[in-house]
């Protein structure tokens, strides 16, 4: 329990604004910064989730260290400086260790945080240290302590999705979370940080594995939102945050077949939205309801789900979005068999996508880009039966998507093995599929295995042609999801 004795000094100090960093970025909007980013991360290998929030972050003086993985991309951009160069504090003063475990614990907390045995607690330390790839420990919020830590492969990744700081036994029982404080900014903040590294661990190797793994957190964020927060402006974020939250877990279960618990989480987030009047969520919400229910066979619900998204999410101004929603409802056309529906929505996609990015784009549509965009309009065209239409699109898809995105480029190349067996290129259907079969050791997607399979039936009165008694016999031995 925190002692009453606390002194001033122990309290985290306020942020000091790093100006060497602001001069770096001149002329360039945040987003327009946060963008230079990613692409050095790409050209080094990495994978960050740079926008033009984390931007802003980092000039107000809130990150007082950037984590190892943007210290690589930040040394990258600016060769010859060091982080004090670019107006970081030195690792060692933020770092919190095992040596300064005599330190008193920090006012703001969700609950007595539970720690693996000979575990000890550092010192609290509210900016961005933390390695993505490393272990949490000593240095995160005790909310989501230890919750997502990477791993090589999509076994690890699923293992490393562990438990709580919060008192998760209790909220896993439904009993109430007693002496819970109430929630402060830094809690919002680890809350953020979980939505993003389970949408890195998607992106890198699919869902299964890792839903079940993922509820977890998403138990801990409703506590929290049980407990309340002592500002309005934290509350706010808190909910946005357990609704964000929420729609990442349903997408994990969607994309691993589990649609009636996916619909359960899109729910909860579009109740989330509409209790605070959160335009950004709902949209958000709706637009994978639409997505959902387009996949589950239910066109008419698909397209009144993208309509609402639009219209919730038009003063928002971004683009961007615009373009995703507008491909979410020719997805609804498609399956109403509507051709001349669908491709009024196709049309108006392309021309919002081509306003390009802005301030405005949420940040969970890091995802869309001319890859997803190519693949969405190639799903609407295998839907209408347009088969060589479908597989020059998806072709693109798969070509245009960044490496780091192995899942995509597993999910978009499987679509084109189906279009190449349906439209009646069985040999280049089947080079396709062994290309899909090469990416599931690191992929885990009952949604690209479907796919797949579904292919390999459409091959198999055509096993004597070039390659596809080879791909019909690997895929019959690669073990299905459970």
């Amino acid at each position: 329990m925190a002692s009453s004795t606390m002194t001033s000094s122990q309290y985290p100090r306020p942020p000091r604004p790093n100006l060497a960093f602001r001069e770096l970025r001149a002329q360039r909007s945040p987003a327009e910064f946060a963008a230079a980013v990613r692409r050095a991360a790409r050209e080094i290998g990495e994978r960050v989730s740079c926008d033009a929030r984390y931007v802003g972050r980092v000039e107000a003086g809130e990150i007082r260290c950037p984590n190892y993985a943007y210290e690589r991309v930040f040394l990258h951009m600016f060769p010859g400086r060091t982080l004090t160069d670019l107006g970081f504090a030195p690792r060692s003063s933020v770092r919190g260790r095992g040596a300064r475990t005599t330190e008193v614990a920090p006012p703001v907390c969700v609950s007595t945080p539970v720690h693996a045995a000979g575990e000890t607690r550092g010192a609290y330390e509210p900016y961005d240290t933390q390695d993505p790839y490393e272990t949490y420990d000593n240095e995160e919020s005790d909310v989501l302590r230890r919750a997502f830590i990477t791993g090589g492969g999509a076994t690890a990744a699923a293992a490393s999705l562990g438990p709580v700081g919060l008192a998760h036994e209790a909220a896993a029982a439904g009993r109430p979370v007693r002496h819970v404080r109430r929630v402060g900014a830094s809690d919002v903040d680890a809350l953020d940080e979980a939505v993003r590294r389970i949408r890195l661990l998607d992106d890198r190797h699919g869902a299964d594995g890792l839903y079940r793994r993922a509820a977890t957190p998403l138990r801990a964020a409703y506590a929290l939102l049980d407990a309340g927060a002592t500002r309005q402006t934290t509350a706010d974020r808190l909910h946005s945050g357990a609704g964000e939250l929420a729609i990442s877990v349903g997408w994990l279960a969607h994309d691993s077949g589990r649609y009636d618990d996916a619909r359960s989480h899109y729910a909860e987030a579009l109740a989330t939205a509409r209790m605070t009047g959160d335009a950004a969520l709902e949209s958000h919400a709706f637009c994978n309801t639409a997505f959902l229910a387009r996949d589950a066979g239910r066109p008419r619900e698909a397209l009144r789900a993208a309509q609402a998204a639009q219209r919730v999410g038009r003063p928002l101004g971004s683009a961007r979005l615009m373009s995703l929603l507008a491909l979410r409802e020719a997805g609804g056309w498609a399956g109403l068999a509507d051709r001349t529906g669908c491709e009024q929505a196709l049309v108006r996609a392309q021309a919002l996508y081509e306003r390009g990015p802005s301030d405005a784009d949420p940040e969970w549509m890091s995802f869309y880009g001319e890859a997803e965009l190519e693949g969405l309009e190639a799903q609407c065209w295998s839907t209408l039966g347009d088969w060589p239409r479908a597989a020059r699109h998806a072709h693109r898809a798969a070509e245009f998507q960044d490496p780091h995105f192995s899942r995509n480029i597993a999910l978009y190349t499987a679509e084109l093995a189906d279009d190449l067996a349906r439209g009646g290129r069985p040999d280049e259907a089947a080079a396709a599929g062994m290309r899909v079969l090469d990416l599931l050791g690191q992929v885990q997607s009952s949604r690209i295995q479907s796919m797949l399979a579904g292919t390999a039936r459409v091959l198999l009165p055509h096993r004597r042609a070039s390659g596809v008694s080879t791909f019909l016999e690997r895929h019959a031995s690669v073990p299905r999801s459970a």
